[in-house]
């Protein structure tokens, strides 16, 4: 273990050397910043104090621009959303009763910046660290998700940071056992130089199993397991992902997290047995700014204080400071609150695991957080201003003045198709772009089937998992969201990612019950982009009350963005639903020849940010396309009750790429022609029904016997239904009146892009 250096800083030093200069602008802090520390304490900070309230009050772990806004997904939670939570937002994830003494938990986190820095080891920890957060609130992980944005295909960079993320996504997560069940990969320029990586995971238990992040107790021990403490991820993501990159890379480069795929493995069945026997009064796991976090979060959800040994901290370089060792990211560490009596059999089943576990702390009946290094004091704070009492920015925002001209830029009015060979074109074309291909060069990487309990998985519409064996007990998840949607109208385009995620579970049968978000937008020093996420944070609220469903918690990322240029903004959805019977979920695919289509919904002239306008024009521009969320909620509840009573055979939501995609990608699925005659939709324009993206739509595949049942059912809910055409023998796409085209001369423009691209 090291010594303490000769010139610590200690408090009592701090209190005596009140005017010593100190580095908190090189730490990412402000003047103003600065001085309301040195107002709490009533004195300057020591270096460690510094180190805490550097990273804790930072963009990444402090919100302190996004909080304002946030607060009104629990303002507006009416009591009907609130009945199926259990723990909302503010604990390290969301959780739900979905029945039968069930709860899961389920969240979104990113890990942008650091997955650019090192591609492989920043997806490789984006993962670990959410599979912790759902460790922490006494759940068993089942499952991830990974939704990602890239740059141009083409692109070097996109050459250099995709495959490392993708084998680091699944690298991690194939070595933990988890299933990746579903997730997007989208391609647009704004992304080049800032990669998003968002990571989902989620995790079951039973009710009487929940544990939460609090230190009470008076002379309960704190103990640190798992991992050693070493020097990567100094500061990390708590500093890195709050500053924006320049154009030749990123402004600051902490070392990023590397990760321990099988020693967080045991950490997993290590901490699941200590939960099963009752031994943890409190638990936080380390992630973001590490040690200064954990200690600082469970003191201050608790009823007391918390002194804290640091020199006790088993590390991996004993030259590591004391700031630094409060700073540290290292991965695959937790941190427990235990009762004394509770600490001996503690430490046999971490020993058991071969899980490192050392007493570095004690629940005390103080308000203060004290920090000790070899019986000097270098730390003496208030918790809560460390960890929930941060700065609040009232950031000015502003609609850009831009804004108006880009959406009287209709996609609307660009030269479209003419003819069927055109238009037989337009869809080889469109299936074979990067944002519409086939994405198994990426699933492929996965083990989406570890378990045994994946019942859908890529590609299709959301990804199921079993949770219970006897009944057949499920849960469906999708994660969504359209960039370009958002930049046209950020309120609508939050909505519309909302809508389409819901509509997708609602697609495979799932009955949608509550939300996780991850917020990825530009500078919030840029009065256009704070506006943008103003707006799409109101419009997330708005809709998750008009769908009756909640926000559990979930993720900001901001300061994505190169020198000037801002990211798309993105604010993907997750939305998970129960499906009582996973018997009876809805595969996408359609299954068989001679089942009739049908189009649900209704179908309007709405190109602008669409994928055509997008590949075939280079265009975005325009009004996305009408929110009507009555509608979806109409539609999410025929195909829930539809799955449910077995009368749809195939299900496929309709977004990007329209109808044609949806047609295209359910034909493949199992090699199975369709017929389709348009006539009846969109006014008998070809063009618009096959690539507008019109929502609350949906086409299913039903039975010719049930086709009179499923449509009182579409009339008992309000859905528009029109029979569009059925399933044939014949691998051939074929439009009437229009064209042809064999599924395996599709299937070769789809299957193609990647493997071309990424060898």
């Amino acid at each position: 273990m090291t010594q303490a250096p000769i010139a610590l800083d200690t408090v009592a030093r701090a209190a005596a050397d009140p005017d010593r200069e100190q580095p908190w602008a090189d730490l990412g802090l402000k003047d103003d910043e600065y001085a309301r520390i040195r107002e709490i304490l009533g004195r300057r900070p020591t270096s460690a104090e510094l180190a805490m309230y550097s990273v804790m009050w930072s963009e990444h772990c402090s919100y302190k621009s996004s909080k304002v806004h946030l607060k009104q997904f629990g303002e507006s939670m009416t009591d009907q959303m609130r009945e199926p939570l259990m723990v909302g937002m503010g604990e390290n994830a969301g959780v739900v009763d979905v029945g039968q003494g069930y709860a899961v938990t389920f969240k979104i986190e990113s890990h942008n910046h650091p997955s650019y820095v090192e591609p492989y080891q920043g997806a490789a920890t984006g993962i670990g660290g959410i599979v912790r957060d759902i460790l922490a609130m006494g759940a068993r992980p089942v499952a991830v998700m990974d939704p990602l944005r890239f740059g141009p295909l083409d692109a070097e960079d996109t050459h250099r940071v995709l495959p490392g993320i993708v084998a680091g996504v699944g690298g991690y997560g194939n070595c933990l056992g988890l299933p990746n069940i579903g997730g997007e990969a989208v391609f647009d320029e704004t992304y080049l130089g800032n990669p998003l990586v968002n990571a989902l995971c989620v995790g079951v238990m039973r009710h009487e199993e929940l544990h939460l992040a609090n230190a009470s107790g008076l002379g309960n021990q704190v103990i640190l397991y798992g991992a050693r403490t070493g020097g990567d991820g100094i500061g990390g993501v708590s500093v890195l992902a709050s500053e924006t990159f320049d154009a030749d890379g990123p402004a600051k480069r902490p070392a990023v997290q590397v990760g321990d795929p099988f020693m967080e493995k045991l950490l997993i069945e290590c901490t699941l047995e200590l939960f099963a026997e009752g031994l943890v009064a409190g638990i936080q796991d380390l992630g973001g700014a590490g040690l200064s976090c954990a200690t600082s979060e469970l003191a201050s959800a608790g009823d007391g204080g918390m002194h804290v040994w640091l020199d006790r901290v088993p590390l991996r370089d004993s030259s590591l400071a004391p700031e630094e060792i409060l700073m540290s990211e290292s991965q695959e560490r937790m941190m427990a609150v235990v009762e004394p009596a509770k600490v001996a059999r503690f430490l046999q089943i971490c020993a058991k695991w071969d899980v490192e576990a050392t007493v570095v702390g004690e629940v005390t009946d103080t308000d203060r957080l004290v920090i000790t290094w070899h019986d000097e004091v270098i730390g003496d704070v208030p918790p809560r201003s460390v960890a929930h009492d941060g700065p609040t920015y009232h950031r000015p925002y502003a609609r850009p003045d831009w804004q108006d001209p880009l959406q009287a830029d209709r996609a609307e009015d660009l030269p479209r198709p003419t003819s069927g060979a055109d238009l037989r074109a337009t869809l080889l074309r469109l299936v074979a772009s990067p944002n519409l291909c086939d994405k198994s060069w990426i699933t492929d990487q996965y083990d989406r089937y570890v378990r045994s309990n994946t019942v859908l998985a890529q590609p299709e519409n959301a990804g199921i998992v079993r949770i219970d064996e006897e009944t057949g007990l499920g849960v469906a998840v999708s994660t969504d969201c359209n960039g370009r949607f958002a930049k046209l109208d950020p309120y609508a385009g939050a909505q519309l990612a909302l809508a389409e995620a819901h509509r997708n579970v609602a697609a495979t049968g799932g009955r949608p019950l509550a939300v996780s978000d991850c917020l990825n937008f530009g500078s919030p020093e840029d009065p256009a982009v704070m506006w943008q996420f103003a707006e799409a944070t109101r419009g997330l609220a708005d809709g998750c009350v008009e769908l009756g469903i909640p926000v559990t918690g979930g993720n900001v990322s901001l300061y994505n963005q190169t020198g000037e240029t801002a990211i798309l903004p993105t604010p993907v959805v997750a939305v998970l639903g129960v499906v009582d019977d996973v018997a009876r979920r809805t595969p996408s695919g359609f299954p068989a020849p001679g089942l009739e289509l049908l189009l649900l919904g209704a179908t309007r002239e709405e190109l602008s940010g669409s994928e055509w306008a997008h590949v075939v024009h280079g265009h975005l521009g325009g009004l996305p396309p009408r929110v009507d969320l009555a509608a979806e909620r109409a539609l999410a509840a025929f195909l829930v009750e539809g799955g449910g009573s077995g009368l749809l055979a195939a299900a496929h939501d309709l977004s990007d790429g329209g109808l044609a995609q949806a047609l295209v990608e359910s034909a493949l699925r199992h090699d199975v022609g369709v017929e389709v005659d348009l006539a009846d939709v969109a006014g008998g324009d070809a063009f618009v029904a096959l690539f507008a993206e019109s929502a609350a739509r949906a086409v299913v595949a039903v039975r010719p016997d049930e086709a009179d049942a499923v449509r009182d059912l579409a009339a008992r809910h309000g859905v528009p239904l029109t029979r569009i055409g059925a399933t044939v023998a014949d691998p051939v796409l074929t439009v009437e009146g229009e064209f042809s085209a064999p599924l395996s001369e599709i299937r070769d423009a789809w299957s193609a892009t990647l493997p071309a691209a990424l060898g």
